[in-house]
């Protein structure tokens, strides 16, 4: 089968809190730096100069760029690398943009970049969230997990999966 393609639109709330973030976390970075005092400990002054710069770089290259349906394969295109699901074992895929309502983040990010990571919430359990805009998420079911994925056209994925089942 070919490849199809599909982007990773932002939502507003990601903008906002990623735009707030490269704003605010270079800033305290700054702030730390000029307010501590010229007696502060080296290592303290590094520490609180680096953490909030860390956040930063430490969360960019998980943020979600695209999805691809290459064959049997679902692949979330990354900065710089990606993450690699076998369709083989795929039981569904839906649209709801309520799916991930009421969840709990476990570990990831909850707007820096995206929302991605483990989820938790009381309709689909423990899930993995590869997302940018959860106004747009299709959940897709496979034998051994469930993960959500925000494609720009949630109808267009969930058509061009079941076309790989």
């Amino acid at each position: 089968m070919d490849e199809v393609r599909f982007a990773a639109p932002w939502s507003t709330s990601v903008k906002w809190v990623t735009g707030l973030a490269l704003v605010i976390l270079p800033g305290a970075s700054a702030i730390v730096l000029l307010a501590l005092p010229a007696a502060a400990p080296f290592f303290a002054r590094l520490t609180a100069a680096i953490v909030p710069l860390a956040i930063l770089l430490g969360v960019l290259p998980f943020m979600v760029r695209g999805y691809v349906l290459r064959g049997q394969e679902l692949i979330i295109e990354r900065l710089g690398w990606c993450n690699r699901f076998n369709l083989a074992g795929l039981i569904s895929a839906t649209a709801d943009p309520e799916a991930t309502r009421g969840s709990i983040r476990l570990g990831g990010s909850g707007g820096l970049f995206g929302f991605f990571g483990l989820f938790r919430n009381r309709q689909l359990g423990s899930y993995w969230a590869y997302g940018t805009d959860p106004s747009r998420t299709v959940v897709v079911r496979l034998a051994d997990r469930t993960i959500v994925v925000t494609p720009d056209d949630p109808a267009r994925f969930t058509a061009a999966l079941g076309s790989r089942r």
